[in-house]
């Protein structure tokens, strides 16, 4: 920039000085790199790391392996080191990466769309129980994660989930995650398109792909072609949700730049109509235009959702147009407001072809290796050999006869596994947490699963929809901004003035429904020990005050403080 005629040069000098490298966007000549982060992915690309992992370390164990694949690179292959054990949460932002790791790992496995073969759940309950203590969580991106990995390990994990179809590539790290799909697709009554040849098209074109494995940072994307919205297509970095369009006939709606961690944002429409047959070329137009505009200077900036804000939709639409398509998209409706307030896919429910699907609700997505082993063969018995998970840590057996479906259902409730659970098990969400967690603050499965038992105890006749989501930690891996009750761990002062466990609160968040952020009451914080008084005395509020009709989320945006406290 020319320096201004009216500035003295000395003020000029102290300006440029003063001035950054701009955001390290590609596109606009800025390559050099400006983290420790950006210089690790141009020094080599994280899908490289495996090689080293297969011929180096899993040989030479968990001390031969190089810091920025440890603690980088090692992402892209879905590899984490895990929290080490007895670390208490104040020690969480303290203590140095190499003092918070253990010589484990978690391992996450991508299921893009959810889909599942029995074989294929069955190999991950074996995996499980063969290599990682029994650990696997259904998560709320549709993967299953299991800890307690050893890196000697998983060279042989790789071999056979890949024998089978599966993958942890770019589970993680600065890469296209999985692809969140409708756990319904191609089978529901009520299905606008189905959205799988699109999210097979992406996964063929784009995952695995070195031209798009190094972005800024994680770029997380959904499509569903359900009128029940049923991938949270409003907090991804791109969703295609399903539309009819009166003139195209079925379609997507794009969305663009949602995001929720410590500056959350909603999606916003681009405005288009994109038939099934466009939709990956869309698609790698907007993780193009991540990779070469998104903000690399500053981890905290990194994201899609922050370009989207500054530039806004308009002008997203023309570059992703004029740039990378090369012509001009059709305008299109906004999806209609879904007539169902769960979006789990829960119960029995007719398919198109006049069979049946069961949902089942794990306790906030934790199960083990042995029973999801039991699930794949209940599957294999009843149904054709196909699952699915869901976006919200629930699962669901495809294609059973109607002669067939009570035995499904007998089955899983063996396992305690709920096909009829109620309003707490369905709405309870929790993320990993301290147990395994490098980030976490407190402890979340475990409360979440307590949670459930002493609500359920305590007020067995409630039977509203209500979610209620657990996070360890500001990042928000749980969704916490956008529950009826989202629950952030922090460290909190109890009666006594000691230091405990306990989550900030936020109230009347909402997907799908007048989709939008919780409230914050000013200075409610919750040890975790009084969370099962807080969450009922709270609901007995809203059974009390809700007029006919109203959703928990409308109720706790007009509602006093005091009956929120």
């Amino acid at each position: 920039m020319a320096a201004s005629p009216e500035l003295p040069a000395a003020a000029t000098t102290r300006r440029k000085a003063g001035r950054h490298r701009g955001e390290g966007q590609w596109a606009v000549g800025h390559h050099t790199p400006l983290n420790g982060n950006e210089q690790f992915k141009k020094d080599d690309d994280g899908l490289n790391v495996r090689t080293r992992i297969e011929t180096i370390y899993a040989k030479s164990g968990f001390d031969s392996i190089d810091p920025n694949d440890l603690r980088g690179r090692m992402r892209w292959w879905g590899l984490y080191t895990q929290r080490k054990p007895g670390i208490d949460g104040g020690k969480t932002a303290i203590l140095e990466p190499e003092e918070l790791d253990d010589k484990y790992f978690m391992l996450r496995v991508r299921i893009d769309g959810g889909r599942l073969t029995t074989e294929q759940l069955r190999v991950i309950g074996e995996i499980s129980q063969e290599f990682a203590r029994g650990t696997a969580d259904i998560t709320d991106r549709q993967n299953i994660q299991y800890h307690w990995i050893r890196i000697e390990d998983v060279p042989e994990i790789w071999r056979r989930l890949e024998a089978v179809g599966l993958s942890t590539t770019e589970a993680c790290g600065d890469t296209p995650r999985v692809i969140l799909g409708s756990p319904v697709a191609g089978i529901a009554e009520n299905e606008i398109l189905d959205g799988t040849p699109v999210i097979e098209e992406i996964q063929r074109r784009i995952i695995g792909n070195p031209e798009f494995s190094n972005l800024p940072r994680k770029f997380k994307s959904a499509v569903s072609g359900s009128p029940l919205l049923d991938v949270a297509h409003e907090i991804n970095d791109i969703s295609f949700v399903g539309v009819e369009h009166p003139e195209h006939g079925p379609g997507f709606d794009v969305w663009v730049g949602g995001g929720l961690s410590t500056n959350p944002k909603l999606g916003v429409r681009l405005g288009v109509w994109v038939s099934r047959d466009e939709a990956a070329d869309v698609y790698e137009g907007v993780i193009s235009i991540f990779r070469d505009y998104g903000y690399r200077r500053l981890r905290t900036r990194a994201r899609l959702k922050f370009l989207v804000a500054d530039w806004g939709p308009e002008k997203f639409r023309q570059v992703l147009e004029d740039e990378y398509l090369r012509r001009k998209l059709t305008d299109g409706p906004a999806p209609k407001q879904p007539d169902q307030r769960w979006r789990d896919h829960v119960g029995v429910h007719k398919q198109q072809d006049g069979r049946f699907y069961v949902g089942f609700a794990p306790r906030v997505g934790r199960v083990d290796g042995a029973t999801l082993t039991k699930i794949a063969e209940l599957a294999a018995e009843y149904g054709s050999g196909r699952l699915r998970t869901t976006a919200e840590q629930k699962m669901i057996v495809l294609d059973l006869d109607e002669s067939q479906v009570d035995s499904m259902v007998s089955g899983l409730e063996a396992l305690d596994l709920r096909v009829q659970p109620s309003p707490f098990r369905r709405g309870t969400m929790a993320c990993t947490g301290i147990e395994f967690c490098k980030l976490a603050i407190v402890e979340t499965k475990g409360r979440g699963a307590s949670l459930i038992d002493e609500l359920e105890r305590r007020m067995p006749e409630f039977d509203e929809p209500v979610t209620i989501n657990i996070n360890g930690c500001p990042n928000a891996c749980a969704r916490i901004q956008v529950a009826d009750i989202g629950l952030k761990g922090q460290l909190v002062l109890d009666d006594d003035g000691n230091q405990v466990e306990g989550y900030q609160v936020h109230l009347g968040g909402a997907l799908g429904l007048e989709a939008g952020f919780g409230r914050k009451v000013r200075g409610l914080k919750v040890t975790a020990d009084e969370l099962p008084d807080y969450v009922e005395r709270v609901l007995r509020n809203f059974e009390a005050q809700r007029t006919d009709g109203e959703r928990f989320a409308q109720w706790a945006a007009r509602a006093e403080e005091g009956a929120l406290k």
